[in-house]
């Protein structure tokens, strides 16, 4: 028998299992353990299924916030095709895998559980199902064709199954440890690169499977897992291949099947239950895991300690007035927020390391405009600790990723955002982070090329450092020098913070880059002014009228009109480019009314509510109000594309609540609440208490006439987070037409007279 990998320290073992502590649970009687008298459950406004159609790629199935493990079905379509995350509205169940990504595909979906009842014919394990429930730690489902019901529950490392064979005979539950989500050959796929299965007894295994690839293009993860049933199977079987034997250890080292079955003679509605450890350090910390956070065997104790977990996440937010729709899609997106980056501390394969482990970020490019705000609102704690593994990735690394898989950074998308996530954390003041090292770790991304600009650091670093622009040389150069601008102003903004005044002279300096790519003389649809591709010789080069540009493209994932108009360092100058407010404003309402405007995509997130910058924040609310009503529902189909890792969801968090962050940045922007009284709960008990008086259930009255912040009249259509950082009231009197409110004193920009730029820390 080959050994497993040990555990990398008992010091980082202690650790692990004190982070999983709260989650144990040894029996049933642990269930008196309820949340407080009276307290709602707040997971059955909860509906996972919102977001699994079209693209928005949610995960179904049962995980603990931030958890490790998200143990839930892998289907194929009507079709025949494998899903890419791993559920499907329609189609057959082939098993339930025990890692997932959620609002994202191309990874995981490893060591597939899967009951069979009747002769096993390993080349044809997959069923239809009726009678499904999905709820926050809970999936269920019955299986037609074995007839059998399959349910699921989980703590942070550990999948507990349920099945209930219906009818008596021959029954099987099968461990396909060969599986995985979009295996195969291309340039995308994950790679099955071998496996080890040994037979511990007759209610045990345990082993480890080894992949590569996927999206972020990573290299090899190792998955190792020991599972445990609770009724000795009559006999256990491996296969090494097509074909079933008696082999008590199995070594694959090439892309072949492998598995085991534990086999049974079932009675009828007899109930077999397995707990399914998971760790990526060794098969005996997958198994210590089991011991310590699932040591009985009471489905139902592991899934009221599952339930406990999320209410205490989803019950951050309060609302009131609001529709039953409106209910299950923001709380379906608290839900959703939490899911990802995953808490992988204690199992860090890598380096050993006192700090916070997160892995699944995917993608930082994604997240960092409205989830990382987000969380800083409501979980400080959780997002310290996310940028503290950041920057410790940094140090073991080389880079902080921009998207980060499988324990390997990659892929980078546009510019090096992990700096505007610090920049965010720290213009907001949030504790407990080695800021000094950050600072090297952003400097890192603007000054060292990286060996491969696809997996981390800055493409194009040279021409942009030298030249101030990206040149067609190099891929997504308009994306990149824009996004590149930007968080040169974040790493300006911790430099000044810190008393870094070169570091800060340097990186000011590059805000404005930018504009190297806008041509003035550019005319398109009756404007003028747009980022336009330069050669290598600095040349224009044809204009870019792509609608939305891929990998090798100028643009990634958005167009002219969403990338020209995003400078949030200093919306002032760019809007005196585009020809001053009025012209500005033209622009972006032919944007929005000519179907130039993509929702589904993160560039264009802050467009909505960059009418603030002009006076004009009745045109923010217009947009908004459209957005969340054509966009966005309480159907399978209700996320207007990719959820990325929950990127979607918190963008309509916060529209709902009417206040949208500049990332980075410590201003909030006002636009229009569809709610007429919610609340986010901060640190120490307080909390953002947002009340619009006056909107009624049609948001006909979503204009904003008077509002006050804390008792006092706010005649900003913006505020800074200090302001609202101890706890805050927003009152918003709403009406029916625009009013003056607002158009006076917009918010701040690098060009304003006498701009403040940083504080010291």
């Amino acid at each position: 028998m080959l050994s497993f990998r040990k555990a990398n320290s008992l010091k980082l073992r202690c650790l692990s299992l004190l982070l999983i502590a709260s989650v144990a649970t040894s029996s049933f009687a642990q269930k008196s353990e309820v949340r407080r008298a009276g307290a709602p459950d707040y997971t059955r406004y909860v509906d996972p299924f919102i977001g699994v159609d079209w693209g928005g790629n949610t995960f179904v199935g049962s995980t603990v916030p931030f958890g490790m493990l998200k143990v839930g079905p892998d289907m194929e379509t009507f079709d025949g095709r494998r899903s890419g995350f791993g559920y499907s509205s329609n189609g057959l169940i082939l098993g339930f895998s025990h890692l997932h990504l959620s609002g994202a595909a191309g990874k995981y979906g490893n060591i597939r559980v899967a009951p069979v009842t009747g002769p096993l014919n390993l080349n044809d394990i997959k069923t239809p199902r009726t009678e499904e429930v999905a709820k926050p730690g809970y999936y269920a489902a019955t299986l037609t064709r074995p007839k059998v019901r399959a349910e699921l529950t989980s703590s942070r490392r550990v999948g507990f199954h349920r099945y209930t064979f219906l009818n008596p005979g021959e029954a099987h539950l099968t461990v396909n440890v060969a599986a995985a989500l979009n295996l195969g050959t291309g340039w995308e796929d994950q790679t099955f690169v071998g496996a080890e299965v040994h037979v511990v007894s007759n209610s045990e295994i345990q082993g480890i499977a080894r992949f590569r690839g996927g999206w972020n293009r990573g290299g090899e993860y190792r998955v190792f897992y020991d599972m445990q049933i609770d009724t000795p199977a009559a006999a256990v079987r491996t296969w090494n291949g097509g074909e079933l034997g008696t082999e008590r250890d199995v070594v694959v080292t090439s892309d072949k099947p492998v598995g085991a079955s534990f086999d049974f003679n079932a009675r009828a509605h007899q109930v077999v239950q397995a707990k399914v450890g998971i760790s990526f350090i060794s098969a005996e910390q997958a198994k210590k895991s089991i011991q310590v956070e699932i040591p009985g065997w009471s489905f139902e104790a592991v899934r009221h300690a599952n339930n406990k977990l999320w209410n205490a996440e989803l019950e951050k937010l309060q609302v009131k007035g609001e529709t039953e729709a409106q209910r299950h899609q923001l709380y379906t997106a608290m839900y959703h927020i939490m899911m990802m980056p995953v808490d992988r501390t204690g199992e860090n394969p890598l380096w050993s390391s006192t700090e916070p482990y997160y892995d699944d970020y995917y993608a930082i490019w994604d997240t960092y405009r409205t989830s990382s705000p987000l969380l800083t609102l409501i979980s400080p704690d959780r997002q310290r600790d996310i940028i503290r593994s950041l920057i410790d990735i940094y140090r073991h690394a080389g880079y902080m990723p921009d998207a980060r898989s499988g324990n390997d950074n990659g892929r980078t998308q546009g510019g090096s955002n992990a700096n505007v996530v610090i920049a965010d954390a720290f213009v907001k003041g949030l504790k407990g982070i080695d800021y000094a090292t950050a600072l090297q770790a952003m400097l890192h991304d603007a000054e060292v090329p990286p060996k491969d600009a696809q997996k981390e650091g800055r493409g194009g670093l040279k021409d942009y450092n030298e030249r101030g622009f990206i040149t067609t040389a190099d891929e997504r150069a308009g994306s990149r020098t824009v996004e590149y601008a930007y968080d040169d102003f974040a790493i300006a903004e911790v430099a000044c913070g810190l008393g870094e005044q070169k570091q800060m002279d340097r990186a000011l300096a590059r805000t404005h880059n930018f504009e190297h790519l806008w041509d003035p003389n550019m005319a398109v649809s009756g404007f003028k002014g747009f980022l336009r591709p330069r050669k290598p010789d600095g040349s224009w080069a044809e204009p870019y009228l792509t609608v939305r540009g891929t990998w090798p493209d100028f643009m990634y994932e958005g167009d002219i009109w969403t990338y020209s108009l995003y400078a949030p360092q200093d919306m002032r100058r760019l809007i005196e480019m585009a020809g001053g407010n009025q012209r500005f404003n033209d622009r972006m309402d032919f944007t929005f009314a000519r179907g130039h405007f993509d929702i589904s995509n993160e560039p264009g997130f802050l467009m909505p509510v960059l009418y603030n910058y002009t006076g004009r924040p009745d045109k923010s609310a217009d947009v908004a109000h459209l957005l969340l009503e054509k966009a966005f529902n309480d159907t399978r189909a209700g996320i207007p594309g990719n959820d990325d890792s929950g990127a979607m969801s918190s963008w309509l968090i916060f529209q709902s609540l009417g206040i949208f962050p500049v990332a980075g940045q410590d201003i909030y922007l006002i636009s229009s609440p569809s709610v007429p009284d919610a609340s986010l709960a901060l640190a120490n008990g307080k909390k953002l208490h947002i009340v619009a008086e006056g909107l009624d259930a049609a948001g006909l009255n979503r204009y904003v006439q008077t509002a006050t912040l804390n008792g006092r009249s706010l005649t900003t259509n913006w505020f800074r987070h200090a302001e609202i950082a101890n706890g805050g009231t927003l009152i918003l009197k709403m009406g029916s037409a625009p009013s003056e409110w607002g158009k006076t004193n917009p918010p701040p920009s690098l060009s304003d007279p006498g701009a403040r730029f940083c504080e010291k820390r």
